[in-house]
């Protein structure tokens, strides 16, 4: 069992991560007022690839191109990196928080998906967390009674996206985080490549900074939630990553001037509230307990 210390410790480091994963989700929304979807995940991904290279030579190239399970492999990076550009897609048109609470709501798409794809028994009051869950999704969705947006429906699929990444994770339990993190950065890579046709503005040298700094931060933010789970037990740690919609609220509010209504913070409660009682739930039952980085 974990120390007290390391315990302390592991919650510290999920603190920051999440801390630096906001500060990534603000300099994205920032960057893709200027700059096409394509070109800000092809910059990002290019310094995620330096940053991560000296891991990969570590662990070895070979065992990091060649996993086992490749297929599976594919189409976690498939949704990964579709999830990534539908992130930044999305922040484009809505509100920081807005968006990030729609993300939050991914645990409970996942137990949905777990019970159809991988047979698993869900219990009737865990039924009720995932009803709560999505009553929470339509209120924050649509708080004014107006049509569905395409950028509320994005964020939707990115969210889905996100859900089904995390059940393929489920299968590759046995894979090596430097495996699991190389092979995402590829994948961005590529949709950037592919998306890149669609625009192109020259970054001058401040945003080409911001650009890089970007993809720094966010390899930085996963480092730390891969070492807090090292450090101190899944189920301790992973509440910690709703302080991310706290950031987002705040930082939405300095730096973009996006006060949030009612009707999202009443919504973002419900999501909040779903996902922490199916993690209760999830280790009563003696589940393991997992954490996904955010985009």
């Amino acid at each position: 069992m974990p120390t007290r210390h390391a315990t302390l410790t592991g919650i510290a480091m999920m603190l920051l991560g999440m801390l630096l994963f906001a500060l990534n989700d603000v300099m994205g929304k920032w960057l893709v007022a200027t700059y096409t979807v394509g070109q800000v995940v092809l910059l990002r991904s290019v310094v995620a690839i330096a940053v991560i290279a000296p891991f990969v030579v570590k662990q070895g190239v070979g065992r990091t191109l060649r996993p086992e399970r490749p297929g599976l492999q594919l189409l976690r990076v498939t949704l990964g990196s579709c999830e990534v550009a539908m992130f930044y897609w999305a922040v484009t048109y809505l509100p920081l928080a807005d968006t990030m609470t729609l993300w939050l709501a991914a645990p409970v798409w996942a137990v949905v998906l777990a019970a159809l794809l991988l047979g698993e028994r869900i219990e009737p009051v865990r039924w009720l967390a995932v009803v709560a869950g999505f009553v929470g999704v339509a209120v924050a969705l649509n708080p004014s009674g107006q049509s569905l947006s395409l950028p509320a429906i994005i964020a939707l699929l990115g969210s889905f996206s996100f859900a089904a990444m995390m059940i393929t994770g489920r299968q590759l339990r046995g894979t090596p985080d430097v495996t699991l993190v190389a092979w995402q950065t590829f994948g961005a890579l590529v949709v950037g490549l592919l998306l890149l046709p669609f625009g192109w503005v020259t970054p001058s040298l401040t945003d080409a900074a911001l650009l890089g700094l970007l993809g720094i931060v966010a390899m930085v933010a996963h480092l730390c939630v891969t070492r807090s789970l090292k450090l101190a037990e899944a189920s301790v740690v992973v509440p910690y990553q709703y302080t991310l919609i706290v950031w987002a609220l705040l930082f939405g509010w300095l730096v973009f001037g996006d006060w949030p209504t009612l009707s999202m913070l009443i919504g973002a409660g419900l999501i909040i509230a779903a996902g922490l009682a199916l993690l209760v739930l999830e280790r009563r039952a003696g589940k393991p307990v997992e954490m996904h980085d955010p985009p």
